[in-house]
């Protein structure tokens, strides 16, 4: 049994940095506090510094992956997308179990808006999660597009807008900061 009393559905989207970052600080402040905090991340495979940091906070922080390394989504052929729509029904029976089971206070879908995007899963299917969550457990969404099916569903939207990012001079992803 979660120790929230009242769940919301929070929602980070938008072109700008900081959607995953905004989720992870929540994460960080509900662990600390002794939460359980489940993360999911979609379309993410490589080695970032989060993953690490969870690992450092106990049990009650954990980021899960299901998929494979593989590059960017438009980089994939037609069997590769095949195989990744498969790891993503994965997560999201794995997201249904834990809204179902309550088996964490916080769950963090990181970058669901993407696989949305992509057609990986359905905004119905997204919706059926939302609709199964336990009024003791906060749902956060992030990811950019967010369809308006979803966002009527949210307490809290908050949309990242980029002014201006360094990434557009040239400057590469870094480690620490953008991973």
């Amino acid at each position: 049994m979660g120790k929230l009393k009242k769940g919301f559905i929070q929602i980070y989207t938008g072109d700008g940095k900081g959607k995953t970052t905004a989720a992870l600080g929540l994460a960080l402040r509900a662990a600390g506090n002794n939460y359980r905090v489940c993360m999911v991340q979609f379309l993410k495979t490589s080695r970032t510094g989060e993953i690490e940091s969870a690992k450092k906070l106990e049990g009650n922080f954990k980021i899960y992956r299901f998929e494979k390394k593989k590059g960017f989504f438009w980089t994939l052929n037609d069997c590769e997308k095949e195989e990744l729509k498969k790891e993503v029904k994965k997560v999201y029976e794995f997201c249904l179990k834990a809204l179902e089971n309550n088996t964490c206070d916080i769950l963090i879908m990181d970058e669901v808006m993407a696989i949305l995007s992509n057609r990986l899963l359905s905004v119905e299917e997204i919706i059926k999660l939302i609709d199964k969550k336990p009024d003791n457990m906060e749902l956060i969404l992030t990811g950019r597009n967010v369809p308006e099916e979803i966002l009527q569903k949210a307490d809290l939207v908050t949309e990242m807008k980029n002014i201006k990012h360094y990434m557009d001079k040239g400057i590469l992803a870094r480690e620490g900061i953008e991973y």
